[in-house]
């Protein structure tokens, strides 16, 4: 668990620590060996240094969750210089996450080759992520709305919509379900994650954060002509 990246620290306190059931599954994969150390070994009590993207990493979830992103880049950097890993696996669940890393190692010229993940989900569409177990059988449910929304968008974009359009429809699809506190719906260029506007003239990411109960959940998706 790394604390730097959550700016709530019942976030933290309540994030589900799944590292027995991680290292069970990586037994059956054949892994050989685990690095995984404890905060108190990677952050020094006097430590000051930071790791920051800038334009990347303070819009879309980075608006919504101040440092959330600072924190990733520093101790994904750490790791890095204390791995020196050849290539390193990124989920495309966090897609922003996953371009920020990007932009870090080759600014920084830190060579490792980043690997972007195919998501997976569950038989109900939810993309898996350890953050799904903290929902109860009623926001669980109504999380299918993400699901609705990510389909709704896949589907108006090839209608060739302008962005305002597409962004309305799927902020009343999402807002249809009572038990969403909607963060936001953002369009997006692929590469730059820079907001788009007007008519849809190339590929788009789609990135929505909504709330249910008390579990901030994100689903992205791209336009069916382009991929990660």
């Amino acid at each position: 668990m790394n604390p730097t990246q959550f700016d709530n620290a019942k976030d933290l306190q309540n994030y589900p620590n799944t590292l027995n059931l991680d290292l069970q599954q990586l037994r059956k994969a054949g892994v050989m060996a685990v690095f995984g150390p404890a905060a108190a070994e990677i952050y020094a009590m006097d430590s000051e240094t930071i790791v920051e993207t800038t334009q990347l990493a303070n819009r879309l979830l980075g608006a919504v969750r101040p440092w959330h992103f600072c924190g990733v880049t520093t101790v994904v950097c750490k790791l890095f210089n204390i791995v020196q890993p050849d290539l390193a696996v990124f989920g495309e669940k966090d897609y922003q996450q996953l371009h920020v890393i990007r932009r870090m190692v080759r600014d920084l010229h830190i060579p490792v080759e980043i690997i972007g993940a195919p998501t997976f989900r569950e038989s109900d569409g939810l993309a898996m992520s350890s953050r799904n177990r903290r929902l109860n059988p009623a926001d669980r449910a109504a999380a299918r709305a993400l699901c609705r929304a990510l389909d709704r968008a896949e589907d108006l974009v090839t209608k060739h919509l302008i962005i305002s359009q597409i962004r309305q429809d799927v902020t009343k699809t999402l807002n249809a379900e009572p038990r969403v506190t909607l963060q936001s719906v953002d369009l997006c260029a692929t590469e730059t994650l820079a907001d788009l506007a007007g008519p849809i003239t190339g590929p788009v990411a789609f990135m929505m954060s909504a709330i249910f109960g008390e579990t901030v959940l994100i689903i992205n998706g791209l336009s069916p002509d382009k991929e990660i």
